[in-house]
């Protein structure tokens, strides 16, 4: 994920914008429970039914059906958050998945050199290892993010994936790059022709592969994302939806989002800000995370929500030089995730679905 698309800011500004001094804006977030209490008939006729000797077991279970059932009307509460180890630069998975406990996040994405080392410290460690200090933080590997190897090389990462009970692998789509019109069409066609035999090790493996659209790729524009949707031959192929790698404008990212919903695996919350090419002030840099740039996101989230998408929203950013956290302490890293994840969450929460 490395060069970023040249900005093209469309369209107002966020008005809440986070400031870059204040790492944590004010939040508004209202608990209730969102499982209703069964009257006392209901509770009776489920004992006359069940039994005395099953009635705990069977109202536990219906409180979680019912939990369910209610985030399916309400289109999901909050968004499915995804945490890259690679925010954190070559920081131990020991010290980053308190901190994903922290964020309330339990999935994690590890990736490998150059942008993070996690995926080096697993093979490191040991499966068995690794698996034990996730479930020490209650926490799952739920992507393995792996651009090396692209999407063809990935035959011994699915079944790496399926023994970890890990569901999606993240790649780009390679070259060739620059094409436009037909010529994009057909390579496109070819391309999901040829991946046929990884889909059927994929759903072997039970994962899911997200190609992401990246600059100078195959896979690089809004025409390209349309036809990769047409032309997928699986649901175990989908897109890993960047919005750094497109125009800035809110308008046609939400536009997007609403024609390929139905191939989108992760949605990085991710904007181009002033880029991740070069050296640059931190406090620039991190102008690609939500809530700081002046990408609205307001837009894209709405058109998440209203077709319930209930797959992987990662809060995304790149440090430059890669491999180094995207702030100097962990710390502060915290507080920069939970800033912008709050943001994600109270935008997606006020997101009008009309």
């Amino acid at each position: 994920m490395g060069s970023g698309f040249g900005k093209m800011h469309i369209g107002k500004r966020h008005p809440r914008r986070a400031s870059q001094s204040d790492a944590f804006p004010p939040t508004t977030f209202r608990f209730r429970d969102p499982v209703m209490t069964p009257s006392p008939i209901q509770r009776r006729a489920a004992l006359e039914q069940l039994g005395l000797a099953i009635a705990a077991a069977s109202l536990a279970s219906n409180s979680a059906a019912s939990l369910q059932a209610n985030e399916t009307v309400s289109q999901q509460s909050a968004p499915r958050h995804l945490l890259s180890s690679s925010l954190f630069g070559y920081s131990n998975l020991s010290d980053i998945l308190p901190i994903a406990k922290r964020l309330g996040i339990q999935a994690i994405d590890v990736w490998p050199k150059v942008h993070g080392n996690q995926r080096e410290q697993l093979t490191e460690m040991g499966e068995a290892k690794f698996a034990e200090l996730l479930a020490s933080h209650e926490c799952k590997l739920e992507c393995l993010t792996q651009y090396p190897l692209g999407p063809f090389g990935l035959g011994e990462e699915m079944r790496l994936a399926k023994r970890l009970g890990c569901g999606t692998i993240v790649t780009g789509s390679g070259g060739p790059k620059g094409l436009t019109g037909e010529e994009l069409k057909q390579s496109l066609r070819q391309w999901a022709e040829k991946m046929k035999p990884h889909l059927e090790l994929a759903q072997q493996c039970d994962v899911t592969i997200a190609i992401e659209n990246h600059a100078n790729s195959l896979l690089d524009s809004p025409d390209s994302i349309r036809w990769f949707q047409d032309f997928r031959p699986s649901e175990r192929l989908a897109i890993a939806f960047a919005p750094y790698h497109l125009p800035q404008d809110e308008a046609m990212l939400s536009a997007l989002i609403g024609d390929v919903l139905p191939s989108i695996e992760v949605f990085y919350a991710w904007q181009h800000g002033k880029g991740c090419m070069q050296a640059q002030p931190k406090e620039d840099e991190q102008l690609q995370l939500p809530g700081r740039g002046n990408l609205d996101f307001a837009p894209l989230l709405a058109q998440l929500k209203k077709g319930s998408y209930c797959r992987w929203t990662e809060v995304f950013m790149h440090p430059f030089p890669r491999g180094v956290p995207i702030a100097e302490r962990l710390d502060q890293v915290t507080e920069l995730l939970a800033a912008s994840k709050a943001y994600v969450d109270q935008t997606w929460n006020s997101a009008s679905t009309n």
